[in-house]
């Protein structure tokens, strides 16, 4: 860490997140670099860890700590004390925003999904969820047959193993390479091509985030809700609880105990579909209230650099 710090001789290092290497701290401390954690976020049981040796970490402290939320910020200031630990707006909510859209003419899944069509799309669904998923289908088919079903599997390699599962329960399947044209009510669209999640939920009445039947911590929800469609996701979503509860009370995501649930949900959200717009303006706002974070954290850089800079005008 030495030898590269003095090679890049940095004048201030910008760590994300949860990246807090002591060897690097320490020799950017002794460098004398301006050292700064933005979008910061510390695990109750990553702190446990990290004060097996507390006096270590007040010794290479960063100079300033961004934590995405009070409680973060708290454990933070736990680990490395109390001076400079703020809290500013998580920098994902910027990437999302008005002018994020998806072009009409790329969309080509008009040309397989006929207007009208109840569609329930179960995006990025996960090798251990897989058996739970399978009986969704089941139970949608059951309940609503000429329900279509787009079937994402999180992983290609998976594919076969769908192929031979649909064929053992009977249920009718296309692969959505060989869809040439509006597929028939009651077909399960497996898909096997890349980029058309986005275009599938525009599509869609109702949508399933997988990764959250398995303790996995669950797959980009947010896809599905800059989509258009309120999305219903299972129990375990923690890699995306920086998003924040109050998603869940604006009824902007379902969550759901188990897969009987899920398809409740679905069916439910066929019969009476929100309007994509709707969900689109709702989901903006509460993402447009949540957003800054970027530009802050630019302006702190800038504001670094710049005294830097005097700095080293005055000493010459």
């Amino acid at each position: 860490m030495k030898k590269a710090v003095s090679q890049v001789c940095p004048k201030i290092m910008v760590l994300l997140e949860s990246e807090i290497w002591p060897g690097l701290l320490y020799a950017l401390k002794q460098h004398g670099c301006i050292t700064i954690i933005i979008n910061g976020r510390i695990t109750q049981k990553s702190l446990r860890r990290y004060l097996a040796w507390p006096l270590i970490w007040r010794t290479i402290r960063p100079d300033k700590i961004f934590a995405i939320s009070e409680k973060d910020a708290s454990r933070f200031a736990k680990l490395f004390g109390f001076n400079n630990v703020n809290v500013m707006p998580n920098i994902k909510f910027d990437r999302f925003g008005y002018t994020e859209s998806l072009s009409d003419t790329s969309d080509t899944l008009k040309l397989i999904i006929a207007p009208g069509t109840y569609l329930i799309i179960l995006g990025s669904v996960r090798q251990e969820e897989e058996p739970a998923v399978e009986k969704i289908i089941l139970d949608i088919r059951r309940r609503q047959p000429d329900t279509v079903v787009g079937l994402f599997p999180r992983h290609l390699q998976r594919i076969k193993y769908w192929e031979n599962a649909l064929d053992s329960l009977s249920i009718p399947f296309i692969l959505c390479s060989n869809a040439k044209a509006h597929v028939q009510p009651g077909t399960i669209i497996l898909w096997d091509t890349f980029g058309e999640l986005n275009f599938a939920y525009r599509h869609s009445k109702a949508a399933f985030v997988g990764g959250s039947l398995a303790p996995l911590g669950g797959q980009n929800f947010l896809e599905a809700l800059t989509s258009g469609v309120i999305p219903v996701i299972g129990p375990y979503w923690e890699n995306f609880y920086w998003v924040g509860n109050e998603i869940i009370k604006h009824g902007l995501v379902r969550i759901a105990s188990d897969w009987r649930e899920v398809a409740d949900i679905l069916i439910e959200n066929t019969k009476k579909p929100s309007s994509h717009e709707d969900v689109l303006n709702k989901v903006l706002m509460y993402l447009k209230k949540r957003q800054g974070g970027t530009a802050q954290t630019c302006n702190i850089i800038t504001e670094i650099l710049n005294k830097k800079y005097k700095e080293l005008s005055c000493n010459e």
